[in-house]
């Protein structure tokens, strides 16, 4: 059975299935999948070097800001 965000299991109820994959340097980029909607990848071009952080109400699951912070630059 196919399990929400590519997950090898399912959430129990009343949570959200989450998964953040890191990316490898300039070949992969990092993304992250909250309750099977991606919130942030390199085809929805919305990810930077650095921390990608997507804020998320943790009741309703939805999704408030999401933003990248540069920490090679300062």
């Amino acid at each position: 059975p196919r399990h929400k965000c590519g997950n090898q299991k399912s959430c129990a109820q009343n949570h959200f299935a989450f998964k953040i994959i890191s990316g490898a340097a300039n070949v992969v980029g990092p993304s992250i999948c909250f309750d099977d909607m991606v919130l942030m990848s390199s085809v929805k071009n919305n990810i930077g070097r650095g921390l990608n952080i997507a804020l998320v109400n943790g009741t309703s699951g939805q999704l408030l800001k999401v933003d990248t912070f540069d920490m090679y630059s300062g």
